[in-house]
């Protein structure tokens, strides 16, 4: 039997599984050894003073339910630690106060605590009979492996969430301006290739705005970096309350923003369109703003707007055709500059 035990237990952890599926082998492998009726894992949240039952196996008539949740003060668990006794075969006479207890119907209980790798107390791993049930000093180190490889397991599961987690974030930062917390230049180009996809399928065309905030090395220069960082953030916020669910906004840089969007399927014409995307984003980024102290006035920016059909030209064109746009528009005679109220 133990050489069965051990041959399950080590192809149990050398197959890659979830904690769930872990614990579930081993409690039915310490039913087996134990001859106990009922094994189960708790989780105690010792904040709320709550002893959660994780998993549970059940072979006989005795039901230890999972998802119950009792109070950690008041279980045979927390008194079986406290009292250093870890294994009674006649509860109803050791610990008669214990209601939960005398509700199962629990004679024999056996428990041990579940400590993970770094020493913090986790639950316990228990097995429970309705009838009086020797321990086998077998079934007692049984006991204790398993609860030392549910911890190493538990702790392992946790690092590798922990590890997700971090990368995620880190994705995430590196696909978002730092400043803005919008998508930043690299996240602009994937995010486009995929819009360019989604329009070459549709068989619509495809929308690029290129901003250049004009004065802005002035503000800068004049006021210092911390108002031209909350000038950024503004245009930032004021662009995207004109954005769409599926249009892309970013900053590509500097004071550079991009906009990109699904042509609008409507009877206007090209220079309609166009001229409707323009006036909407530069009715945004022309305003009053208040910068701390300083308030100021900004006329608007340089807008390089064009139509693309992702059929004939490629995101790195379309973006090259935009930018060419606003320089042109950069050029044009007559540019008002930003008034400090």
């Amino acid at each position: 039997m133990s050489d069965m035990i051990l041959a399950r237990v080590s192809q149990s952890l050398a197959t890659e599984q979830s904690v769930e599926s872990l614990v579930r082998q081993l409690l039915e492998m310490l039913e087996v050894v134990t001859e106990m009726e009922s094994t189960y894992l708790t989780k105690v949240d010792l904040d709320a003073r709550l002893q959660h039952i994780l998993y549970a196996r059940n072979s006989k008539q005795m039901q230890i339910p999972e998802g119950l949740s009792v109070p950690w003060d008041e279980t045979l668990c927390k008194r079986a630690i406290d009292e250093n006794c870890l294994y009674s075969d006649n509860v109803p006479a050791r610990w008669p106060e214990c209601t939960a207890a005398r509700a199962l119907e629990i004679t024999t209980f056996l428990s041990t605590p579940v400590h993970l790798p770094d020493g913090t107390f986790y639950g316990t791993l228990c097995a429970t009979s309705r009838h009086q049930q020797a321990l086998s000093q077998r079934g007692e180190q049984v006991l204790h492996l398993f609860a030392g490889l549910i911890a190493q397991s538990i702790q392992k599961e946790s690092l590798v969430a922990q590890l997700r987690e971090a990368n995620a974030a880190l994705i995430a930062h590196s696909y978002t301006d730092a400043l803005t917390g919008l998508p930043n230049r690299r996240a602009i180009f994937e995010n486009v290739e995929t819009l360019f996809s989604l329009a070459h399928h549709l068989r619509q065309k495809v929308v690029v705005a290129y901003i250049d905030l004009d004065d802005f090395k002035l503000i800068n220069d004049r006021f210092g970096h911390e108002v031209g960082d909350q000038f950024l953030i503004q245009i930032g916020q004021r662009l995207l309350s004109v954005c769409g669910d599926n249009d892309i906004l970013g900053r590509l840089g500097g004071d550079e923003f991009l906009v990109v969007s699904l042509s609008p399927e409507s009877e206007s014409d090209r220079c309609d369109r166009l001229q409707q995307v323009r006036n909407q984003l530069q009715q945004q980024i022309c305003g009053d703003y208040q910068l701390g102290d300083i308030h100021l006035f900004y006329p608007g920016a340089s807008l390089g707007v064009v139509e693309i059909d992702p059929l004939e030209t490629d995101v790195n064109c379309a973006l090259h055709l935009a930018d060419s746009a606003m320089y042109k528009d950069k050029k044009r005679q007559g540019k008002t500059p930003f008034v400090v109220h």
